[in-house]
């Protein structure tokens, strides 16, 4: 290549910069080497020049004019003669740990405390929520609800059985009297079936009315005598419906007295939740189980008792219609007796005016 004063330049700069560039590179290197992380392998001392240190072992003395090696204080050996203390390992538990997480949770107790939770508070909850064991825990108005519901009860099964017998022996009378006035022409007939209940008042009182009113007209004896029939009817239904009342004012009343109950129960379940300052479920819900325990109860007084209001009505019904029945066949006997009565007195006077 020939040489030219513009190459001769260029050579000189380009060497000029190589040089600035050496002068650079030098402390550069230095400085990222001190500033690197020395490698383990690079940095470690080789293996040969490190003389070995015997292993240290805590139940062999050390000969004498040895010092033991120092293992950052964990274990000092003892000194001659004295047998070295063992070493518990590592993962052994600590017995200097204090078991407040037993003395918290006390199975006999039955009730595990949650965090923050009064022991003491857990301790007074009652475990017997069977509806015995929630009676006898429940506040005095509760039980007074509770033990007068259940005599309500009581008396509607009372006079459900008692009823029930009255209105069987009432319509077995009623039935027998009625097919006896059936198959009789007139009263001295039916007096012979020998009736009883409201059908023999109602033939009694027929019977009364015929002996007072004696040779009077027909038409004034059968009024009279249906004055009587109707009002042996309507005591006979007055009595057979005594003590369903009582039922239909149980029914009315049953549930809205367990509500009342339910709603103290449930008052002193907030103010015990007030006292013991936590909304825990198991400390509200002894208390509130106690209170629905008394709708309950009003429930079963009052269920049955409208239900069996409804089917004495249908009975009583049935006997009112039995009674007018046996009114009406009195009252037809007794027409038929007073036609007889009347055609008899009429027939001489008929006989006379023919033969005139």
């Amino acid at each position: 290549m020939p040489t030219t004063p513009k190459t001769t330049a260029l050579r000189r700069a380009l060497n000029l910069v190589l040089a600035l560039a050496l002068l650079v590179a030098g402390p550069v290197g230095a400085w990222a080497q001190e500033t690197a992380p020395a490698s383990p392998a690079l940095s470690a001392p080789p293996a040969a020049t490190t003389p070995s240190a015997p292993a240290f072992d805590p139940l062999v003395p050390p000969a004498s004019g040895t010092t033991a090696p120092a293992t950052g204080g964990a274990a000092v050996p003892p000194p001659a003669g004295e047998a070295a203390p063992i070493a518990a390992p590592a993962d052994a538990p600590s017995a200097a740990v204090p078991a407040t997480a037993d003395a918290a949770a006390d199975p006999a107790a039955g009730v595990t405390p949650e965090a923050g939770e009064d022991a003491s508070v857990a301790a007074q909850l009652p475990h017997d929520l069977s509806p015995w064991g929630m009676f006898m825990a429940a506040d005095w108005v509760v039980k007074a609800v509770m033990i007068g519901l259940a005599f309500a009860s009581v008396v509607t099964w009372t006079v459900w059985l008692a009823k029930t017998m009255e209105l069987a022996v009432a319509k077995g009378r009623l039935r027998r009297a009625l097919k006896g006035y059936l198959a009789s022409a007139t009263l001295e007939e039916a007096r012979r079936v020998d009736p009883r209940g409201p059908a023999g008042a109602m033939l009694r009182a027929t019977d009364l009315e015929l002996k007072r009113s004696g040779p009077l007209p027909a038409d004034g004896i059968k009024e009279r005598v249906s004055i009587s029939l109707t009002r042996i009817e309507v005591a006979a239904g007055r009595a057979i419906t005594r003590g369903t009342g009582l039922l239909a004012t149980i029914g009315a009343t049953a549930p809205f007295v367990g509500l009342f109950g339910t709603v103290w129960g449930i008052m002193n379940s907030f103010i015990g939740i007030s006292k013991a300052q936590t909304t825990n479920l198991a400390v509200v819900a002894p208390g509130i189980a106690e209170a629905l325990l008394a709708t309950a109860i009003g429930l079963v007084a009052a269920i049955p008792a409208v239900v069996i209001y409804n089917h004495f009505s249908r009975q009583v019904s049935g006997y009112r219609v039995l009674m007018g029945d046996a009114s009406a066949e009195v009252l037809r006997l007794l027409s038929r007796d007073l036609d007889r009565r009347d055609a008899a007195r009429a027939a001489p006077q008929r006989v006379r005016a023919a033969a005139e």
